[in-house]
């Protein structure tokens, strides 16, 4: 069976040289490549007509969000099966081989319409290395009937996509996981495929980190998503955390030591994935570079949920106003 591989661009000339470079090294090839531009002005487009290892059908749409971009795509497509990737990672030289292979079984009726591969954190730094380790899931933190997957490492039958209205083009951020809840709601769950690998560089700064968990978090409020999920975070942080610091200020000696356990248990069992995954992450590091990555998994947590308090209203507030479809 024929494969399209899709994704968008906006100025990715620093990142695309990796990802064409994987694509060209794919044990199977795809047998297209098309690619959407938002408008790019930084030699992206160039780089993309340049590319001679394989052919890419490139797309121009200034002004396109990551929905649209990818709906004209796939809409592009002359096959049925679609691989799906971002820009700013690169392939695992058999990622498409594996993510495409419950697709182009022998048997249709034993096919499912979508595949969910996995992704890997790729840091360059300590930091991103601690970034990784504290916001990426490990294969074993994955319940593959319930995984979402990115749609940086996604397969699925173009006509699911067109029965379920392609992805939300009024949403720009966690749009991809709209589409998998419209995919799944419609076919059930998905394959999951973890040798399917991509590797994707963590956030380098707290300011980008911040800038990107506004987002997914004003995401959630648009698109009225984890709704208990943001509340606990709420409850935790302006009513859990002020009654621990009063207990301690305030209360005699029992009631300091129970709410010196609950801040020392919360604490463990919010970093505890964190830090296991840090472990895996960090072996070859020497000891001081993984004390400090250690000591940014705190940080990088408590800057998450700060962007995530005041992203999630945002959206709340911008979803009140425009009425969006469900």
């Amino acid at each position: 069976m024929q494969v399209t591989l899709v994704f968008t661009v906006l100025n990715e000339a620093a990142s695309l040289p990796a990802l064409l470079d994987s694509i060209a090294g794919q044990t199977r090839q795809p047998d297209e490549v098309v690619v959407c531009d938002g408008g790019s002005s930084d030699g992206t487009v160039a780089l993309l007509r340049d590319e001679r290892r394989f052919s890419v059908r490139i797309i121009e749409a200034p002004g396109a969000n990551i929905s649209q971009g990818r709906n004209l795509a796939i809409a592009a497509a002359t096959h049925e099966v679609i691989a799906c990737t971002d820009a700013g990672v690169r392939l695992h030289p058999r990622w498409l081989e594996h993510i495409v292979a419950p697709l182009c079984v022998s048997r249709p009726d034993d096919r499912p319409v979508a595949v969910a591969g996995f992704f890997l954190p790729d840091p360059q730094t300590t930091f991103e290395l601690a970034m990784g380790a504290t916001v990426l899931p490990a294969l074993e933190d994955i319940r593959p009937a319930a995984f979402l997957p990115s749609s940086r490492s996604f397969a699925f039958r173009k006509s699911a996509w067109q029965a379920v209205g392609g992805y939300p083009e009024w949403l720009d951020y966690c749009e991809d996981l709209i589409f998998d809840l419209k995919l799944r709601a419609r076919f059930g769950p998905f394959a999951f495929a973890p040798q399917a690998i991509v590797y994707f560089r963590p956030r380098s700064s707290l300011a980008t980190f911040f800038k990107q968990y506004y987002r997914y978090a004003r995401g959630d409020g648009k698109a009225d998503l984890f709704l208990v999920r943001h509340l606990v975070r709420y409850a935790t942080y302006f009513i859990a955390m002020p009654a621990i610091v009063v207990g301690v200020a305030l209360g005699n000696s029992l009631v300091k030591l129970t709410a010196l356990l609950a801040l020392l248990s919360g604490t463990v069992a919010y970093t505890r994935g964190p830090y296991r995954r840090l472990m895996q992450l960090s072996r070859t590091l020497p000891t001081g570079e993984r004390l400090k990555a250690a000591a940014l998994v705190p940080v990088i947590r408590l800057v998450g949920d700060v962007a995530k308090m005041l992203g999630y209203p945002a959206g709340l507030w911008w979803r009140w106003r425009h009425r969006p479809p469900r």
